[in-house]
């Protein structure tokens, strides 16, 4: 059986979470192959996936929304991007349907949530499964009426899908799909934890180590915001941390989630990836507010209900005032269940149980 996840290009939460659903896939079948096509970068997707072998099809099958920065998006940059990979796509379906029925092998498309997924499962004949907290047609619709035909084409899409494995901290999914509901989906921690507490010479204490992740497009800090907490260690992506005493760089070949059972807070955006490794981990969030992307608001909801939590302005956020003095908020409901990850995998290896001997164009519906 060979697994072909279409993967978002738009940032790196959709590569965490489908990496945490294959990787439990391949616990349960070594024997299948996974094929990672995105436009992701293959570093990313090595560290993401750690020992589990896959092979990595560079494509990109979905715009997103075109971010001015991490807080904020680009709606003109946004339409733009969808016009130009319309015209792509007819090219781009081909080719990797043709390479695929060159594999002679039977094929399920996992898509994690390109829309276009659809055209290739369609145009093979073949099973599609999206994993989804989110479709870009309730992410575009908001956007204004230029994104009204695109939204109402992308929901067309999700609907032809075989099966919605349902993430949490979710938006309305209203495809008319069979689904399994999701737990949290996040990998495990896979370091060495005290060797890098040694490394990086972090307090026992793990409150006092903060890290600070604002996914793959990053944020620029002043490190001179640092000295207004001595007491406290931060840890993050941004190379200008390590010059101040009190901040460190992560290190290469370490993700933020290995870090998290020596971190006491996070200092993020709104992000599905980071609030389930987060929660998993037992991680309070700074959460830094974000305009413009409509996963945003329902993201802060789901913290306020089940995260230890604090919120934060961009403005407080950009002066430093960061309110890591003060205690964690703690959620209005109880916690999420953690076993998305494996949940998904055992959906997929049941949605084929039986089938995996059917050839290529061979219908099939649940």
């Amino acid at each position: 059986m060979l697994i072909y996840a279409c993967i978002s290009s738009h940032g790196f939460g959709h590569g965490s979470r489908t990496a945490s659903v294959l990787c439990e896939l391949a616990a349960l079948k070594p024997d299948w192959r996974l094929v990672l096509s995105t436009g992701l970068p293959e570093a990313f997707l090595t560290l993401s996936l750690g020992e589990v072998p896959f092979e990595h099809r560079p494509c990109r099958w979905d715009v997103g929304v075109i971010q001015a920065d991490a807080l904020g998006a680009d709606p003109a940059a946004t339409l733009a991007a969808l016009q130009a990979l319309e015209v792509d796509l007819p090219e781009l379906v081909e080719r990797e349907a043709r390479w695929l029925e060159a594999q002679h092998q039977p094929v399920l498309v996992l898509a994690d949530v390109p829309p276009s997924a659809a055209l290739l499962a369609r145009r093979l004949q073949v099973p599609l499964v999206w994993l989804a907290s989110f479709g870009w047609d309730t992410i575009h619709a908001p956007m204004g009426p230029p994104f009204q035909a695109w939204a109402e084409r992308h929901r067309q899409l999700y609907a032809q899908g075989d099966l919605l494995l349902h993430c949490p901290l979710s938006l309305p999914m209203d495809w008319g799909l069979p689904e399994v509901k999701l737990g949290l989906t996040s990998s495990r921690p896979r370091q060495d934890v005290e060797r890098l507490a040694r490394e990086l010479a972090l307090p026992p204490d793990r409150e006092r180590v903060v890290l600070v992740s604002f996914g793959g497009l990053g944020m620029a800090i002043d490190p001179d915001l640092l000295a207004r907490w001595p007491e406290h260690v931060f840890i993050g992506p941004e190379p200008l941390l390590a010059t101040v005493p009190n901040g460190r760089c992560l290190p290469a070949g370490v993700r933020p989630l290995d870090l998290m059972p020596l971190t006491g807070r996070l200092i993020t955006k709104p992000g599905y990836s980071s609030f389930c490794e987060a929660f998993s981990q037992g991680v309070g969030i700074h959460l830094v507010h974000r305009t413009g992307f409509a996963e945003a608001p329902v993201l802060e909801e789901d913290l306020r209900n089940h995260g230890w939590h604090r919120l934060l302005s961009q403005e407080a956020f950009r002066r430093g005032d960061w309110q890591l003095d003060q205690a964690l908020e703690p959620p209005r409901h109880g916690p999420l269940p953690v076993d998305g990850a494996p949940t998904a995998a055992r959906a997929i290896v049941s949605l084929l149980d039986g089938r995996s001997a059917l050839p290529m164009g061979s219908a099939f519906r649940i």
